[in-house]
């Protein structure tokens, strides 16, 4: 899998900017970038940026450039590095790099360069992916979890819980070959207890739910019949006039969704059409989209109009209050007919005071749904769907292992799925990778990183 090629590529995105990056990395980085920059003072020292310029093979300037020659082992790829700064836009970029291409290195692949980072032991996989998912990130904490797994978090996670299971292991083995010392039904019972230890937080840091919530975002929803505020609400916590309000009952008609930031965490927040139960084939289809969209939320905010008694809409989105819910008791501003102790005395969902038009309680709410989002995406949850299915495999071989020894079988057969789980965990850090799993994971990398 090694490869003694010096590879090259624009490691900076398409489109206008201040600078694009030219990276080279190979053994001959330092003789191609000699080639393709002339400094303006004349000589050019290791690890500092020089001012130049980017040359032809005729000595004609391509551009006006900085650059800098990095040698290894300290540097990416554990390679010698080159990298020329060169104006942005497509042009220059392209040109500077046909000139490195032209003395020898040859593109790039996809992940190429983070993919010899891994080849020279300069990071594991899970790293290695890492630097993809903090590319690709969308929201702070998908980048915080990114960078928290860049810097060995999974990494070491993975070795602690490993290193747990060669302990008992070892407690199995040492019951098996000395049994005049170590009582086997002894030695079950702390297997037993150690494998649930172990399970929990695998559960725990293995979530799907979570590691969605990190990777694309929780999905908000608006709930309640018409005219209690859901709009205005709406309007409210995107500090935009996005939704129409109106005192006429079924204004909005469909699922309207913009985007927004809460604690770091991007979501998709949906106002919905109110529920209630209609004669207008329009509106009954938006019902029955607002139904849908409840039904699939991460957060249901059930609004309920504080100035009117409780409807029997109301009572019914209570009643199916679930754990993803948040009450919002709305218009605070107006003579209440309803009050928050009423609503507790019904759900066990939280419930807060609030009034959209005048825009008290909403930052409160706010907090609630940083409080619940931080809840249900922890930042040190595997996100990336690889680590996530080893991790269930290896979760389902400590079952199995349960279930042998609260059946009674012998210790030495719970062993067997321990084995099995360790080795899918170490799966995930890459200590034993075969050549087409390596290709497929980089494949899936930007050209230049």
């Amino acid at each position: 899998m090694q490869d003694d090629s010096t590879i090259a590529a624009i490691a900076t995105a398409r489109g206008e900017g201040g600078i694009a990056i030219v990276r080279v990395s190979g053994p001959r980085a330092r003789a191609i970038l000699e080639g393709a920059f002339a400094p303006a003072s004349g000589e050019m020292a290791g690890r500092r940026l020089t001012y130049g310029r980017v040359v032809d093979a005729a000595g004609a300037v391509i551009d006006e450039a900085m650059a800098v020659f990095l040698p290894a082992p300290r540097t990416y790829t554990r390679e010698d590095v080159a990298e020329i700064q060169c104006h942005g836009g497509s042009v220059a970029a392209r040109r500077a790099l046909a000139r490195v291409l032209e003395l020898g290195a040859r593109p790039a692949e996809p992940g190429e360069f983070t993919k010899r980072a891994f080849l020279n032991g300069r990071i594991d996989l899970s790293r290695a992916e890492a630097v993809m998912q903090l590319v690709s990130a969308n929201s702070e904490a998908a980048a915080r979890a990114s960078v928290r797994q860049l810097e060995g978090g999974v990494s070491g996670f993975v070795r602690e819980i490993s290193a747990r299971i060669l302990d008992l292991l070892s407690l199995i083995e040492a019951s098996t070959d000395f049994p005049e010392e170590i009582d086997e039904a002894v030695a079950a019972e702390q297997v037993s207890a150690g494998v649930r230890e172990i399970l929990s937080e695998l559960r725990r840091r293995a979530d799907p739910r979570a590691a969605r919530l990190l990777r694309e975002g929780a999905s908000i929803v608006l709930a309640g019949r018409p005219n209690v505020g859901k709009s205005s609400l709406m309007n409210a916590l995107l500090n935009a006039e996005r939704a129409i309000v109106t005192p006429v009952p079924g204004t909005t008609r469909d699922v309207l969704t913009e985007r927004i930031c809460i604690g770091g965490v991007v979501a998709e927040l949906s106002d919905t059409a109110g529920q209630r139960e209609t004669a207008d084939p329009v509106e009954r289809i938006g019902v029955d989209r607002a139904r849908g969209a409840v039904d699939r939320a991460d957060i249901v905010l059930i609004v309920i109009d504080a100035s009117e008694p409780l409807a029997p809409e109301d009572a019914e989105l209570l009643d199916e209050a679930d754990d993803r819910a948040l009450v919002c008791l709305n218009k605070a501003d107006l003579p209440a007919q309803i009050t928050p102790d009423d609503l507790r005395a019904r759900t066990r969902a939280q419930v807060l005071e609030l009034s959209a038009a005048t825009g008290a309680g909403v930052d409160a709410l706010v907090k609630a749904l940083e409080g619940r989002l931080a809840r249900d995406c922890s930042e040190d949850s595997l996100t990336v769907e690889r680590h996530l299915q080893l991790a269930a495999e290896a979760a389902e071989a400590l079952e199995g292992a349960l279930r042998a020894l609260e059946g009674g079988c012998p210790v030495d057969i719970a062993a067997l799925d321990l084995r099995v789980a360790r080795e899918k965990l170490s799966e995930i850090t890459g200590e034993h990778p075969t050549e087409g799993l390596i290709d497929e994971i980089f494949a899936r990398f930007c050209v230049g990183k």
